[in-house]
Order: structure tokens, then C-alpha cells, then sequence
């Protein structure tokens, strides 16, 4: 180590820049879904448990946009799928 180190080119502000689309949040979630999440990037491989929770979040949108009846067609095949 260095006995004096030089900062003044220094920048204040965060050392990873937020790519243009999304914003840095700070949020409280439960241990157990993080930690499922985590498990699930890990399964898969590799990956990114931000982004897992992304495409989760996206995925529970759409689904709410969705009307009533394309819904109930859409659980009722699966089903049938199941049953089959």
C-alpha cells in the first residue's frame, strides 16, 4: 500500500454508471424471495438475480393488462395441457 494516495481528479457520484432505461432503486425485500431468486440464477448457470426479478416483475405487468377473458382461456389450457 501506498503511504498517501492522490485524489484530486477525483469524481463524487457512483463508480458504475446507470445504463440509459433504468434507474437505481433501493427496496426492502423478504430473505427468502432474494435467496430464491439467487438459487434460481445459480441453477441456471450464471446469470444476474436483478435481472431474474426484472423479468419477473414484467412478466406479473403484463399478466395484470391482460383482459379477463384472454386470461381464463389462457389458465384453462394450460391445465388441459397438464391433465392431457
Amino acid at each position: 500500500m501506498k503511504q498517501e494516495y492522490d485524489f484530486s481528479k477525483g469524481k463524487r457520484g457512483p463508480v458504475v454508471t446507470v445504463p440509459p432505461g433504468k434507474t437505481r432503486v433501493t427496496i426492502r425485500l423478504d430473505d427468502d424471495i432474494l435467496d430464491w431468486f439467487r438459487d434460481e440464477v445459480d441453477r441456471a448457470g450464471g446469470g444476474n438475480y436483478q435481472t431474474l426479478i426484472n423479468l419477473a416483475l414484467r412478466d406479473f405487468v403484463s399478466r395484470r393488462r391482460e383482459p379477463l377473458e384472454k386470461t381464463l382461456r389462457r389458465v384453462i389450457r394450460e391445465e388441459l395441457k397438464r391433465a392431457g
